[in-house]
């Protein structure tokens, strides 16, 4: 088994920010007549070009435990015939995708990887995995000429992330991948040996990460802030009731308003931002928002104001935002909002390559009082992080 990690930076200040689609066909179910397995009710697959290599894998999103990462468990199934001196290799690569695929044709690539892993399966050079029932699902549906790999994945690596394109863009998508290649060559790397398209097949896989079990409380910020023309202030207090929220549930934002002053509070807005920081190659951040909501609560002068605003930010609504980050996109609408980056302690964040974040605004749009009127109008804001995750599955 031949591992390497990739972090030389070399050409990555030639990255083009033109975003493209992830266009590959990937993860068609096998058709079977057998009754469903236990293990795996789909099977994933695809075969090469000349037909040589069929890869299966029985799923495709790999789950990032913190301290441990689930096996990528497959077969190849393999056709020897016409190999000659070549031998059948598998890969499993983490790359960051940051340009065009056009790029290629002048000489730059447009893919650069972060971790790369090579086994020779053909012919046989020791790899001999311990069998789990999910290798021996896909051994049945592979027949005699099928071999078993296995990868473990660091936890180091960064979890799979997609920045949305462009309506008109088209091509691959800006982002972290992971993918899982089978291929026929002599060597499992060599710069002067060009593997042909029909001697692979690929199929694209996710790492995700769920929220862990114990949370803490929510965040909690306040303000108080005074005015021209008004000796006493307005205050602001915003809060969430938990650290964690699940994609797509309601975010009850709790509001009071301890309005002391002349003025009138017109109506309240409450946004949610991402920021997305692509530390891979500089220290680009792109802050996108995600959400804009006003409530058409108003508080009276010399009075107080409570309530629960209930916000829910959703890829639905954002979906002609071009650099947006999404979680790993496998087919057109197989995705939501990017989840929060999880950092673990002395994690080297230039691995990491995309690290994504939310922050909830909640602003106050104070109208002038007095004499001056508009001229003394105002807006007061606090700031919450905000934690967006995938609830981890019931067993």
């Amino acid at each position: 088994v031949e591992g390497a990690l990739h972090k030389d930076p070399a050409q990555w200040d030639l990255i083009n920010s033109y975003w493209h689609l992830e266009g590959e066909v990937v993860l068609t179910e096998a058709e079977t007549k057998e009754p469903p397995c236990t293990m795996a009710e789909k099977v994933y697959k695809k075969t090469s070009g000349n037909g040589q290599l069929t890869l299966y894998l029985g799923k495709r999103d790999y789950v990032d435990h913190v301290e441990t990462v689930d096996t990528v468990e497959g077969v190849v199934k393999i056709d020897p015939t016409d190999l000659g001196d070549r031998k059948v290799w598998i890969q499993l690569a983490c790359a960051f995708r940051y340009g065009r695929d056009d790029l290629d044709v002048i000489g730059l690539s447009f893919r650069k990887d972060i971790w790369i892993q090579h086994i020779q399966l053909y012919p046989d050079a020791g790899h001999k995995p311990t069998l789990t029932e999910m290798h021996n699902t896909l051994l049945k549906k592979s027949g005699e000429q099928g071999h078993a790999f296995t990868f473990n994945i660091p936890t180091n690596l960064p979890c799979s992330v997609t920045l949305q394109p462009g309506p008109d863009d088209k091509g691959k998508a800006c982002g972290v991948d992971f993918e899982v290649k089978a291929y026929v060559a002599k060597k499992a790397e060599d710069p002067n040996e060009k593997v042909d398209k029909k001697d692979t097949c690929r199929l694209v896989i996710r790492k995700i990460q769920f929220a862990p079990n114990n949370t803490g409380s929510g965040q909690k910020a306040e303000l108080c802030k005074s005015f021209m023309m008004s000796d006493k202030p307005v205050l602001l207090e915003a809060s969430l009731d938990k650290e964690i929220y699940y994609h797509g549930d309601p975010i009850p934002v709790s509001v009071k308003i301890k309005n002391e002053t002349a003025k009138v509070v017109k109506r309240i807005r409450v946004t949610v931002d991402q920021t997305t920081d692509v530390v891979l190659y500089s220290a680009d951040k792109y802050t996108k928002n995600v959400l804009t909501e006003e409530f058409g609560e108003t508080v009276e002068a010399n009075s107080n104001f409570e309530k629960t605003l209930q916000i829910v930010p959703l890829l639905s609504n954002n979906k002609e935002k071009r650099g947006l980050a999404l979680d790993g996109r496998l087919k057109d609408e197989d995705t939501n909002l990017a989840s929060t980056t999880i950092l673990r302690p002395g994690m080297d964040k230039e691995v990491l390559g995309i690290l994504v974040s939310y922050k909830i605004k909640v602003n106050l749009m104070v109208s002038g009082g007095g004499l001056l009127g508009g001229l003394t109008a105002s807006d007061v804001t606090v700031e919450l992080p905000l934690t967006l995750m995938h609830p981890k599955p019931k067993d």
